[in-house]
């Protein structure tokens, strides 16, 4: 240990000596560590958002709409020319499910909202059904959320985002303040809690709509996309097999016929995320780890520079008595100690580079102990492979030899 101290004492005393040399020397081994934390942390973090923000259907809610997770240009063109749903197939599924729990709908378009002299553009209008909140655990902060009797009589009132709060009634109360969408006005009733934005992309920017006064003004050319909530995680298999033998009814399908329909669950989307994530993972690691060879590649040189400018030196110790072990061993930390301190530096420029992406795109970032500890292993294991040649090249001197050269 004591030898081992002594070592990295002299290598980073040799380091020190040649400030400049080594800051481009590390220069490398910084970008590429601090990349793969990065990257890590900002895809932990994803994921742990994406898991939240999925978490809200529940483990026992699926949807059930007409083009379900579009992985490829053909399967999006070939559901596009499949039957919109409608009210009346949530209304058949809603009767003919008995593990169902709560059966609901919603419809999605964009429009102006304004409010007086003010306005939002692109706001989402969703049309919905009384249960909605129940089926997707939606938080309600304030008001009350369109009721079924709302839905029922097709009345104009509107539960809106934060985003239309701030905008169209700053500074005062919006309850029972009227808004208007394409010419129809609305009275606020309620609003959700606040829950920011995503990569530019507001989580507030809603306006919700009883679905029947949806669809009696923006018309029923859109499918419905149907949620259901079953009544228990062990019969959400079954709630399915009913819902989808409901909907093969409707659509009048013979046996050999594939559904017209698709049904996903949270996992499914999740499963699907994984595997995109998965592999942007690997992409990204292959690509930094490009640096990380660069970074051992240079470190490797630079070794060998000091081989040739201390070979004097080399011999000298030699020559009263160093062996061959403690000349390597010497050379190998100081390469060691320079890929480590590369990989120290990395480490926490790629926790300063991925807080800064969190704070500019709202991704929550998510420090993984394991990615700091691959760093500095990574780092140092490739200080010790691209420092042997050099440190081999050293031990290897002929001490009268190198005692000669000038």
């Amino acid at each position: 240990m004591r030898q081992f101290i002594e070592s990295v004492k002299i290598a980073l005393a040799a380091l020190w000596a040649n400030k400049l040399r080594t800051t481009l020397t590390l220069i490398g081994m910084i970008i590429g560590v601090a990349t793969i934390i990065a990257i890590v942390s900002l895809i932990t973090g994803m994921n742990q958002y994406v898991a939240a923000e999925i978490d809200q259907l529940g483990a026992t809610t699926f949807i059930v709409d007409k083009e379900g997770i579009i992985t490829s240009e053909e399967t999006w063109w070939e559901r596009m020319k499949r039957k919109k749903l409608t009210v009346e197939d949530m209304n058949e599924v809603a009767a003919g499910c008995q593990g169902c729990e709560y059966v609901g709908g919603r419809e999605m378009t964009m429009r102006k909202v304004k409010a007086g002299n003010r306005y939002v553009n692109d706001v989402f209008i969703m049309g919905s059904t009384a249960n909605y909140p129940q089926i997707v655990n939606f938080e309600i902060e304030q008001g009350h959320y369109p009721t079924e009797a709302d839905n029922e009589h097709r009345r104009p009132v509107a539960f809106i985002g934060y985003d239309i709060i701030d905008e169209l009634f700053p500074g005062m109360s919006h309850i029972g303040k009227t808004i208007t969408i394409s010419g129809q006005e609305y009275s606020v009733i309620g609003n959700g809690k606040r829950r920011g934005s995503t990569l530019g992309n507001s989580h507030d920017n809603y306006v919700i709509i009883p679905l029947s006064t949806f669809e009696k003004q923006f018309g029923q050319r859109r499918s419905l996309d149907i949620f259901v909530k079953a009544r228990s995680f062990e019969g959400i298999a079954s709630a399915q097999d009913e819902v989808r033998m409901t909907m093969r009814a409707r659509h009048k399908l013979k046996y050999a016929d594939a559904d017209d329909f698709e049904i996903f669950t949270a996992g499914d989307i999740m499963s699907m995320w994984e595997n995109f994530s998965r592999g942007a993972f690997i992409v990204m690691i292959g690509i930094s780890s490009i640096s990380l060879i660069v970074g051992g590649i240079v470190i490797m040189n630079i070794m060998l520079v000091s081989v040739t400018e201390r070979t004097r030196e080399i011999g000298i110790r030699k020559a009263i008595g160093a062996r061959k072990a403690s000349v390597m061993w010497q050379f190998l930390s100081e390469a060691l100690t320079l890929s480590v301190l590369g990989g120290a530096v990395g480490i926490l420029g790629g926790i300063a580079v991925g807080q800064g992406l969190s704070a500019l795109s709202g991704i929550p970032m998510g420090i993984e102990i394991w990615s700091i500890v691959a760093g500095i292993l990574v780092s140092g294991g490739i200080g010790t492979v691209f420092g042997v040649y050099p440190a081999m090249k050293a031990a290897r001197l002929d001490p009268i030899e190198a005692l000669r050269y000038e």
